[in-house]
């Protein structure tokens, strides 16, 4: 279990000058406001907030960002009130604590993308601040990540939510990590069985696949190293959710998939560097037609 040590820890990692006594201030009253009170894993629900700020540690986001974090539902869930959070930790932070009160009011009551793309307006609208829908999407993810212990129709409508709305909204932000677990989360809760046969089919070829990205880093990294570009080569397995995605899309199989591997090149240089390093991976392997984007 995470405890407010680690995010302190994490935070001065990247800002040795923040402000660790607000920090702790808003930990102590977190927990004096929501004592007694319990997640439905048994939980205290103190773990709630704190996963929260851990999660924003992990965007590397300030103390401000981070206190409204732990603060998050203390005027939705308890007797706490907007003055009272801007008397005890300033106006920037009750401001934060707000904007999430008025969005946790809002209720998602349809899938259909039209509607799901009016909530996402609606939340840009009323969020004000992008720190506001920076610790939305942490509080569901961490929700998301709790999410068994809910009732079926309750986890399929909360996942149903963060597919159509939270993915897309951490896409837009450019935050792909949190993007892909979201997805994942919400399509183990869909689609379970279609999740189950797609592991069972990838995983006889794991292995292979594994030496196979480690074979084209070494190549790329050592063709792009010869040709003097600084840069870092990566690969993985793609998620299930886009595998899907994908056969949903195109009408295909899994074995008509041909891409379920990514691999990433960030150069260090100007533009020209990057042209040069795509020319020397085209020189390797012959690229489609028509499916080269610039």
């Amino acid at each position: 279990m995470l405890r407010f040590n680690d995010v302190a820890d994490r935070i001065l990692e990247y800002s040795p000058a923040c402000d660790l006594a607000l920090l702790q201030r808003a930990y102590v009253f977190s927990a004096k406001v929501h004592e007694g009170q319990e997640r439905l894993s048994g939980e205290p629900y103190l773990v709630h907030p704190l996963e929260v700020a851990g999660i924003l540690v992990d965007l590397r986001m300030d103390e401000v960002t981070v206190t409204a974090g732990l603060l998050h539902d203390t005027i939705e869930d308890t007797l706490t009130n907007e003055e009272e959070i801007r008397r005890l930790f300033g106006e920037p932070v009750a401001f934060l604590v707000a904007g999430l009160t008025k969005i946790a009011k809002i209720e998602f009551t349809s899938a259909r993308e039209r509607q799901a793309e009016n909530f996402r307006k609606m939340l840009l609208a009323m969020s004000k601040d992008i720190r506001i829908l920076l610790i939305k999407l942490a509080d569901r993810l961490h929700n998301m990540r709790t999410l068994q212990y809910m009732p079926e129709d309750a986890r399929r409508r909360v996942a149903q939510e963060t597919l159509d709305i939270y993915a897309p909204f951490a896409h837009r932000l450019g935050i792909n990590w949190m993007k892909q677990e979201l997805e994942d989360l919400a399509f183990r809760v869909l689609k379970p069985g279609v999740v189950e046969e797609l592991e069972e089919r990838l995983q006889s070829q794991r292995k292979a696949r594994e030496v196979y990205i480690e074979e084209v880093i070494g190549i790329l990294s050592k063709r792009l190293a010869d040709a003097d570009l600084q840069c870092e080569v990566t690969g993985r397995l793609k998620d299930l959710f886009s595998i899907h995605a994908k056969m949903e899309s195109q009408g295909l199989s899994l074995d008509e998939i041909y891409d379920v591997i990514a691999f990433r090149i960030v150069i260090d240089g100007l533009a020209n560097d990057v042209y040069l390093g795509l020319g020397i991976i085209h020189s390797i392997w012959r690229p489609v037609p028509a499916r080269v984007k610039d």
